[in-house]
């Protein structure tokens, strides 16, 4: 069993499924307890992990579901081996968000040197994808 919390969102991963049911009902019924309940929309079972894949293959299932977390999306991935790989993206709805930020304020922003503009975008989006910093200014 694998726990991540952060404030009020958790992720829990079993190996068996019966010990995740197990583990939902338990924390269902220990919140219960001070009247808190697990959101209906957030809590689910997925099969994830190195044999989700294949597994739901053999059953003629599609691809293993993927999850949100902290602000990624998480994916059941292979590496160039053909190794399991977790994937993280950023979530669509909040990149969505960012970028219509970034163009209102290039907007706002569009009568500034056009170098005052690319320094700026270089820094927003240098923090988006943690580029390295440039030494030659």
């Amino acid at each position: 069993m694998i726990i991540v919390r952060y404030a009020d969102d958790i992720v829990a991963g079993f190996q068996h499924e019966a010990d995740a049911e197990r583990f939902r009902a338990d924390l269902a019924q220990r919140l219960a307890r001070f009247t808190l309940t697990l959101h209906p929309d957030k809590t689910r079972l997925i099969e994830f992990g190195r044999h989700a894949a294949e597994d739901r293959k053999r059953r003629g299932l599609g691809k293993p579901d993927t999850f949100d977390f902290l602000g990624f999306t998480h994916i059941c991935g292979r590496s160039r081996a053909g190794r399991f790989q977790l994937r993280r993206r950023s979530r669509r709805d909040r990149m969505r968000v960012k970028l219509r930020e970034i163009r209102d304020a290039l907007w706002q922003h569009r009568h500034a040197p056009l170098g005052e503009q690319g320094s700026w975008l270089r820094q927003v989006v240098g923090g988006l994808l943690r580029l390295p910093r440039r030494t030659d200014q």
